[in-house]
């Protein structure tokens, strides 16, 4: 059963993943793009609406900031302020300064009306901010799309600026897919567990290692995209 506190662990897990989390590389990325840009945002009292909010580990990265935030998600939770869909936003439009879209879009059966729904509520000169995977294995049935730098820019064509950072370079991707599929597929799962407190976190550092030495600026097998699009 999901409890706030339940929550309030996996939004930390998130925003700042341990070692043992086959993720680390690019929730740790992730967390440096979308910090940058919220401090570049003009403004202290922002609104924002987290689309696929259920989970908000960005949240605290506006600490100070913040005049509203809405979060919408098909899922009823406490954390919830509208239960629907991106792809029908029930809000007037030119509403928030930012609008958050993290590792949702993925699952969306039709992503460019959820963009075009994100692009009415911003106001002129608001901030789309998305994270969406390239490489990932499939976790549900409703599992449907992996995006690459170019299909992102086709999908935002309707933004004035849009910018794509790779979530780590192709180092990380290729260490984050062996941790992703070291903690998913291997079996039995208490050697399973063994391996997350033992080869994940020592590919981790590996990988960060490399990239560190190396300079990598590679992206051909990036794990992941973050795009700041401006309305």
């Amino acid at each position: 059963m999901e409890t706030p506190e339940s929550v309030r662990r996996v939004e930390r897990e998130r925003l700042y993943p341990s070692l043992t989390n086959p993720n680390w590389l690019v929730l740790r990325r992730r967390r440096a793009i979308f910090q940058k840009w919220i401090s570049h945002l003009d403004g202290r009292n922002l609104n924002v609406l987290d689309v696929g909010g259920r989970i908000q580990p960005y949240r605290p990265l506006f600490q100070g900031r913040l005049g509203n935030y809405v979060a919408i998600d098909l899922v009823r939770s406490r954390t919830i302020d509208i239960v629907g869909s991106g792809e029908e936003i029930p809000i007037k439009s030119e509403v928030f300064e930012v609008v958050l879209c993290s590792q949702v879009l993925e699952y969306v059966p039709d992503p460019r009306r959820l963009i075009a729904e994100v692009h009415r509520v911003l106001k002129p000169g608001g901030m789309l901010m998305l994270s969406v995977p390239a490489i990932f294995p499939i976790d549900s049935e409703q599992d449907t799309w992996r995006f690459l730098p170019q299909s992102l820019r086709l999908l935002l064509n309707s933004f004035e600026k849009v910018e794509i950072v790779a979530e780590g370079s192709s180092i990380s991707g290729l260490f984050r897919t062996v941790c992703v599929w070291l903690a998913t597929f291997v079996r039995p799962a208490m050697f399973r567990a063994f391996l997350k407190l033992t080869a994940v976190p020592f590919l981790n550092l590996t990988a960060a290692s490399l990239e560190f030495l190396t300079g990598s600026t590679n992206e051909q097998f990036s794990a992941n995209f973050s795009a700041l699009s401006r309305k």
